[in-house]
């Protein structure tokens, strides 16, 4: 056991907000690990649903555990930033209060920072699971074939050096809802990503998750500066211009917004009704976007049961067509390419490698 002069070889950094029912199996995934020699940081971030009383008894029972307290609610992107900065070991791992860690997931990852010293952020598939913990898809390669501009894997799988976090400068505030995706971006520009292609992680879809709790204007707009940030990087362009702009509360929103706002609901079991919303607040035109919208969000409102089937039929082409273009018996090297702007010297384009 670790005692608390010695310096760890792995810190896992957990914030939390509200995550009851589902915090104990998240904490006891981490403790369960087969690579034991970490410490876990854990930051409550104000939960007023017993999220914090129950840590404590955790940290009383394992002191691999540390404990930070916020009295005041600090929100996802700096709750992460804050937790992160007090890791103490060379190696941090993310963990997400309401997720669950494979037992080996951290013996994994290490694996792969060792066999590729020159790689600074290791990242994994993931399953997605529902409120009641089953599996309702599983780790997909075809994330590893999607757009550039979006990372296959976010904070939860997430594992980095942490000099290399250091060096691109955290989280950013500006980012809130999709810091993770910003950080990987940019962590991205300064090193090697690697991917270990099979799930090492389940990603819940439940009620207590930020985007469920949080605002629902609020996200919707930090969602369509994501979207307008990819469209930029999926032009090989730098969007930290875009993250200092300020937007019209009535502004339009890009119609993907209201599909990511809804995937959530409708893969949680739900019956997502947004189509209203879209047609009162998104930018909508004659494009494929907009049609794509339309019939996603009024469909979902009628039958969601449907759409979920017809999207799994969507993902096993996607998983067909993935299996002759990704090889999965080894970790996949997630390169970068300059941009070919300079107004974002920190950010590039992921393109996939195999490693060898």
């Amino acid at each position: 056991m670790l005692a608390a002069s010695e310096k760890p070889k792995v810190s896992v950094v957990m914030p939390v907000h509200n995550a009851m029912p589902y915090l104990d199996i998240a904490v006891e995934s981490i403790l369960k690990q087969t690579y034991r020699d970490f410490e876990f940081v854990i930051l409550d971030d104000a939960s007023t649903d017993g999220s914090r009383e129950r840590l404590r008894e955790w940290a009383g029972r394992d002191p691999r555990i540390r404990l930070l307290e916020e009295e005041r609610n600090l929100g996802p992107a700096i709750s992460s930033e804050r937790v992160a900065r007090a890791a103490r070991a060379p190696v941090v791992a993310r963990m997400d209060a309401d997720d669950v860690s494979y037992p080996q997931r951290l013996e994994e990852q290490l694996a792969v920072l060792k066999s590729f010293p020159n790689t600074g952020v290791v990242g994994g598939l993931f399953d997605i699971i529902d409120s009641a913990g089953r599996k309702i898809r599983g780790g997909e390669a075809w994330r590893l074939t999607q757009s550039q501009s979006v990372p296959p894997f976010g904070n939860g799988p997430l594992m980095y050096r942490r000099e290399i976090f250091e060096q691109v400068g955290g989280y950013r505030s500006e980012c809130v809802f999709w810091e993770d995706h910003d950080l990987i971006i940019r962590m991205a520009a300064v090193t090697t990503v690697m991917i270990v292609p099979h799930a090492m992680y389940q990603v819940r879809q439940s009620p207590v998750s930020t985007r469920w709790v949080s605002g629902q204007h609020r996200v919707e707009r930090a969602v369509d500066l994501m979207y307008r940030c990819r469209d930029r990087l999926d032009q090989s362009r730098g969007y930290d211009d875009l993250l200092q702009e300020q937007m019209d509360s009535d502004a339009r929103l890009d119609p993907r917004v209201f599909i990511s706002m809804g995937s959530r609901v409708l893969w949680s079991g739900g019956r997502p009704k947004l189509f209203r919303r879209l047609l009162r607040r998104g930018k909508l035109g004659f494009n494929a976007r907009t049609l794509t919208a339309l019939v996603w969000t009024g469909w979902a409102s009628l039958e969601p049961r449907s759409l979920r089937a017809f999207i799994r039929s969507l993902l096993l082409v996607r998983r067909i067509r993935a299996s002759s273009l990704v090889t999965t018996d080894g970790p996949v090297t997630w390169a970068t390419r300059p941009l070919r702007s300079t107004d974002s010297p920190k950010s590039a384009k992921p393109v996939l490698t195999h490693a060898r």
